[in-house]
């Protein structure tokens, strides 16, 4: 399982860079998530489902990043926890690349759990635990 959850989030990645220069394939977002999910942040839990809403969110989302400065968004490492055969959680250490006007570029260290289905082989996120962005990006002054 370990293989196929880096190859995941190497695919993961590339479609974050597209998506950051307005290259959002649907059906590619779609492909990277179970049919429905969870997401727990310090705002609160949610649930959500793999559709067309969700892939509207998932523009907005990106036109709010390249909005605040946004340049890139590498995986720095993935480490696995399994759970049984066919669930883990992938604990992914990101790093964001800002633009900030009249200064130079900040890079932002930070890491997002997430929860993993291999079903077929696939693997899928079907939920993710992460902190809390808005106040990183004001700690570094992003936004």
């Amino acid at each position: 399982m370990e293989a196929g959850v880096r190859r995941l989030f190497d695919r993961y990645e590339r479609f974050f860079m597209r998506a950051l220069g307005g290259d959002l394939d649907e059906s590619e977002a779609a492909g990277l998530y179970a049919a429905e999910f969870i997401a727990a942040t310090p705002a609160g839990v949610m649930s959500g489902k793999n559709d067309d809403a969700f892939v509207a969110a998932m523009a907005k989302g990106y036109e709010r990043y390249r909005a605040i400065g946004t340049k890139a968004m590498t995986v720095r490492a993935v480490r696995v926890s399994p759970i049984d055969e066919v669930h883990c959680v992938a604990h992914v250490a990101w790093t964001a690349t800002y633009a900030r006007e009249g200064r130079e570029d900040v890079a932002i260290d930070f890491e997002v759990h997430y929860l993993v289905q291999a079903l077929d082989g696939e693997p899928k996120v079907f939920g993710w635990v992460s902190g809390d962005e808005e106040a990183l990006l004001k700690q570094h002054g992003v936004g």
